[in-house]
């Protein structure tokens, strides 16, 4: 359970960080972003799986590309539902979710 925790809290400072790179992305407060973090969490939990699976053609003629689009209409999703946190567009979907991605690796591999 503290991990999941744990999880969550960095996944809201990344969130925060990549609406201060990522034009078209808005995190107002760390309200917006735990929500965020938190919304986004369940999204992928339960959205993202059903969106594979019916998507699987195209992942596999783009040798798993068509994911990097997946992952971009799950963060669009918990923006919807986010008071505070605004996706602009799919461009700036696509950008953050591909930032977000390397920096939840890059914490990953130091913790």
């Amino acid at each position: 359970m503290l991990e999941v925790v744990f999880h969550i809290l960095v996944t809201a400072i990344l969130l925060f960080v990549v609406g201060k790179i990522v034009a078209g992305i808005e995190v107002r407060d760390a309200k917006a972003a735990l929500l965020g973090a938190l919304v986004l969490g369940l999204t992928n939990a339960l959205v993202r799986p059903v969106l594979v699976f019916f998507t699987l053609p195209f992942t596999i003629i783009t040798l798993g590309l068509f994911l990097f689009v997946i992952n971009a209409v799950t963060l669009m999703i918990a923006a919807a539902f986010v008071d505070g946190f605004k996706v602009r567009g799919f461009g700036p979907a696509l950008m953050g979710s591909l930032l977000l991605s390397l920096l939840n690796l890059a914490v990953s591999a130091v913790f």
